[in-house]
C-alpha cells in the first residue's frame, strides 16, 4: 500500500514549525503545523490535550477512540526522561497523528507514517551541501588516473 504524503516543502515546514514549537512554546507554531496536516488529508482538527505525563511516565503520546490526542508537553519532555531528543518528541507527535489519520492496523501504519514524514526533510539540505564540494584537481584538467598502475621490476 502506498502512503499519500504532503510534498517535501510542506513536510519541511511542518518540521520547521515543530521545532520553533519545541524551542519556544508558542502555541502558533503548533496550530500552524495541525492546520497543515488537517488541509492535506481533509479531516477536522483533533482536539489536542497537554500532559506532564502519560502512562506514569512510559508514554509520551495517546490517541483515543472519540479523536483527541494527548500529548506530552515539550517542557516536561525535556526535563525526567533518559532520552529527551527534539526529534524523537516530533516522531511522537507524528505517530500519534498517524494514528488519528489511519484507524484500522494503528500501529504499523502510525509507525511508518512518522517516519515518512520525517524522511527526506533533512536529507535535501545534506544533499545539497554535498553537491557544493569544492572541484578536485583531477577532475577540473580532465584526466582518469589508471586505477591499477603497472609495477616496474626491480631487480
Amino acid at each position: 500500500m502506498r502512503m499519500i504524503l504532503p510534498s517535501v516543502r510542506a513536510r519541511r515546514d511542518v518540521d520547521r514549525a515543530l521545532r520553533n514549537f519545541f524551542a519556544t512554546y508558542r502555541t502558533v507554531e503548533f496550530r500552524r503545523f495541525v492546520a497543515t496536516i488537517c488541509r492535506f488529508y481533509g479531516v477536522r482538527q483533533p482536539t489536542i490535550e497537554w500532559y506532564e505525563y502519560l502512562d506514569w511516565g512510559k508514554g509520551a503520546g495517546r490517541t483515543w477512540d472519540d479523536g483527541k490526542i494527548g500529548l506530552v508537553h515539550p517542557e516536561n519532555w525535556k526535563r525526567g526522561r533518559k532520552y529527551n531528543t527534539m526529534r524523537q518528541w516530533i516522531h511522537t507527535v507524528h505517530h500519534e497523528f498517524g494514528h488519528y489519520l489511519f484507524w484500522a492496523d494503528a500501529e504499523r501504519k502510525a509507525d511508518l507514517f512518522a517516519d515518512n514524514m520525517m524522511s527526506g526533510v533533512n536529507d535535501a539540505a545534506q544533499k545539497t551541501r554535498a553537491r557544493q564540494r569544492p572541484v578536485t584537481r583531477v577532475r577540473m584538467v580532465g584526466q582518469q588516473r589508471s586505477v591499477a598502475r603497472r609495477r616496474s621490476a626491480v631487480g
